[in-house]
């Protein structure tokens, strides 16, 4: 693993934490099927243009289930947590994924569980809950549920896509899986829709970010370093976003900043920081690779 393997994967959910201010103030009241599906495809067939290099028959179906995971559940359920819940809660129940990231690892990646892994996701989770959450904040069950369910989506997308490496450049394999994640939510969205909605100008400014920056640029440096860095510790890098959200929100929307706010902060990074320092760096070897590339591979 190279220095800049770190850096450049906490770039992604870094840029991630704009996701909230540009969904409550450019995209209110979408779709959230039809803000994942115009986040998702149009960025993976614009990477499909400039890779042009399509999946082998071998790969569709480990294609198909990534999409799923990584954007088309996730992203789904994502933006129904966003619509239906403070920015705290919802950031505070995605904080849950380094946490299922450990266990989910132990099954498909036969990694042990080690208790600083568990340790550094428990107090990621308790340190965004301080940075985030407000005693006013509000609870529905539905967007509840959507939270945790887009965390484990997330989570078990983050495990297959270590597993599940093909021998092509991080740029092709993003391409794949946001086309077909794209590709799956089209007729979930166009069931939901009674007709098409009209675009203001500043929905497509949002939703360009979205899928060009939140999408495939950001997919483009976590999915290269995925490859690069154990699953348990890219995860935790998860917590950048909400640290990344706070941040933006007082800069932008002047919103103030309570010692309890620093204290989680402070706590998250320090999670972060320990993750990365007791954690041991792991990365798929040629063999690996050449394994998980082949038809006959464990799916």
């Amino acid at each position: 693993m190279s220095r800049l393997d770190l850096p450049l994967t906490a770039l992604a959910p870094a840029i991630w934490g704009s996701s909230y201010i540009v969904t409550t103030s450019l995209l209110p009241g979408q779709s959230p099927l039809l803000v994942a599906l115009l986040r998702a495809l149009p960025a993976g067939l614009l990477l499909l243009m400039i890779v042009r290099q399509l999946p082998p028959r071998s790969w569709i179906l480990r294609l198909m289930i990534l999409g799923a995971l990584n954007f088309s559940l996730f992203w789904t359920l994502l933006f129904v947590s966003a619509y239906r819940l403070p920015g705290g809660v919802a950031a505070t129940l995605g904080a849950a994924q380094p946490l299922l990231v450990v266990f989910f690892s132990a099954y498909a990646l036969k990694t042990p569980i080690r208790p600083a892994a568990v340790m550094a996701a428990g107090l990621s989770i308790f340190g965004v809950a301080l940075l985030v959450l407000t005693p006013a904040a509000k609870l529905d069950v539905w967007g509840v549920l959507a939270g945790l369910g887009g965390a484990a989506s997330m989570a078990a997308g983050v495990v297959l896509t270590r597993r599940w490496q093909p021998p092509v450049p991080p740029l092709t394999f993003t391409a794949w899986q946001l086309t077909a994640g794209g590709l799956l939510l089209i007729p979930f969205a166009m069931l939901g829709l009674e007709e098409l909605p009209v675009l203001s100008g500043a929905n497509i400014i949002g939703l360009a970010y979205m899928s060009l920056i939140g999408g495939a640029l950001t997919y483009l440096l976590w999915f290269r370093g995925l490859a690069r860095i154990e699953p348990a510790k890219a995860s935790l890098l998860g917590v950048l976003s909400p640290l990344s959200a706070v941040l933006l929100g007082w800069i932008i929307l002047g919103e103030s900043l309570t010692p309890l706010q620093l204290t989680g902060a402070t706590i998250a990074l320090f999670s972060l920081w320990l993750g990365q320092a007791r954690l041991g760096q792991a990365r798929l070897g040629p063999k690996r690779l050449k394994a998980a590339a082949s038809p006959d591979a464990e799916r």
